[in-house]
């Protein structure tokens, strides 16, 4: 037996991380384990040995340090909102959960520069809020921003609803805090909008799904708070017509338009037929639908400038129909609608996931060869897309057909996944926009990725982690 194997028995691994983080941060029993080893579409179901739970940066190095030095593999977990199996043990059960929930403090706010730290475990939501709270905006948007956490979301550069005028997660940031697999902490928490002194390593992190070093504390950059805002839920006859809208929408509001969501009349249909209280947004059906929001800095005019985009659009034969959001309840009841996309197709049976992104200009053709290619594969199915139209990234899920075996049907996700993709990549797209690889399609990467871009992901990979144990089996 090695020494790095003496010193990985399972009691060791315990003590020595109990020693580092005190004996009631490290969980074994297997009822408090539980909520971490699965994840919410529940497609995965690990083992762990343990889960840590860090009180801080010294921890987290020390804990790297320990499992580096023995060999133990890591996974990093922040709120375990993750839908692509990234943040999940294997079945081995020799893995160490590292869950950075208590790491929660904001370490500074700085107006002036516009910038604030804060640490891993601090919740998306507690961010908004906290930059609300000093008059600020931090614009990064999840539906799951009550619990993921912002480690999280730079690890896997999260997406959203505000990338169409402030970028994925990688563009909020100026300067990360990480601790590298050896237990080093590379430190590099600037405020600066401008330091040309070499390699920006901040990227490297950003992206990586903690395969590289563990994010512990982030530069967030906030923007002035909007002064007014105006939302409205528009009626479209097709992607074509959605597109074209979108360009007539920047063309006289600039970077005021702030969200632009498509989604189908079938989606509507779900949510008005399995959800309670909720009902048609406009007066008649419509084959698809846009969820535009606009905000400015000017407390006056933003309406004008909205009556002004729909008129046009109307004008030009690309608006059927359109209702602006009067009051504060009618807002949040627009933007239900488009939440409630990723979760009432699950009272339809099996529901097949994708999460691509295309050039803006070929949405429209994506989304017609899609909805042929999914009847062709599984005749019946019903392909229910939806996403954030302004910056390319298309949900398009399928729906099992009616009546159909669900385990069947889902059987099926790899055939249907090749399928949808060949259109991805033959109009030059992405089939991970903003959710990640993980496990889900890690196998499916070396088939899209560019051979050279993969030998160097392994050779950073390799020089940053050389024993393999930041969460193993991930991304490569």
């Amino acid at each position: 037996m090695s020494t790095a194997t003496a010193l990985r028995t399972e009691n060791t691994v315990v003590s020595a991380l109990a020693g580092i983080v005190g004996d009631r941060y490290v969980l074994t029993d297997p009822q408090d384990i539980q909520p971490y080893i699965i994840e919410q579409r529940d497609l995965w179901h690990g083992k762990a040995l343990c889960v840590v739970r860090p009180a801080d940066t010294a921890q987290v190095s020390a804990v790297l340090k320990f499992c580096s030095q023995t060999n133990t593999p890591v996974v990093p977990q922040g709120g375990n909102t993750g839908l692509v199996g990234g943040q999940v043990p294997d079945p081995t059960g020799t893995q160490v959960i590292l869950a950075l929930n208590r790491m929660d403090k904001v370490r500074e706010i700085d107006t002036a520069s516009n910038t604030m730290t804060v640490e891993a475990g601090l919740t998306l939501l507690r961010v908004q809020e906290i930059a609300d709270e000093n008059d600020r905006l931090f614009p990064l948007s999840l539906g799951s921003e009550g619990s993921c956490t912002i480690g999280g979301n730079l690890a896997t550069n999260a997406g959203g609803t505000a990338v169409l005028t402030y970028g994925n997660a990688r563009d909020l940031v100026n300067g990360l805090e990480v601790v590298l697999a050896d237990g080093r902490i590379l430190s590099n928490l600037s405020k600066l909008k401008k330091d040309n002194t070499g390699y920006d390593l901040k990227h490297l992190f950003m992206g990586s799904e903690g395969t590289l070093g563990i994010i512990t504390a982030a530069v967030c950059k906030l923007y002035p708070k909007p002064r007014s805002r105006e939302t409205a839920f528009v009626g479209v006859p097709d992607p074509t017509s959605a597109t074209a809208f979108l360009t007539i929408a920047q063309e006289m509001a600039g970077s005021d338009v702030k969200t632009f969501e498509l989604m189908p009349r079938m989606g509507i249909e779900f949510i008005v037929k399995h959800i309670p209280g909720m009902r048609e947004p406009l007066e008649g059906a419509h084959a698809w639908y846009v969820l535009m929001e606009l905000a400015s800095q000017s407390e006056e005019g933003l309406n004008d400038v909205l009556l002004g985009i729909l008129e046009k659009g109307m004008e030009e034969g690309l608006v059927e129909d359109a209702a602006i959001a009067a009051s504060l309840e009618q807002r949040k009841t627009f933007w239900k609608i488009r939440e409630l996309m990723s979760e009432a197709p699950k009272f339809e049976g099996g529901s097949i996931k994708h999460d691509i992104s295309v050039p803006v200009s070929k949405v429209a053709e994506f989304l017609e060869e899609a909805y042929q290619v999914v009847e062709t594969v599984i005749p019946g199915s019903r392909l229910v897309p939806f996403g954030h139209l302004g910056d390319g990234n298309m949900h398009a899920n399928v729906s099992q057909p009616i009546g159909a075996d669900k385990e069947e049907f889902l059987n099926r996700w790899h055939e249907m996944n090749e399928a949808v993709h060949a259109i991805v990549t033959r109009l030059n797209g992405s089939i991970s926009a903003e959710h990640g690889i993980g496990i889900l399609k890690r196998d499916l990467l070396p088939a899209v990725k560019d051979p050279v871009s993969l030998e160097v992901m392994r050779s950073i990979k390799l020089a940053l982690d050389p024993k393999g144990i930041l969460n193993p089996g991930k991304v490569l």
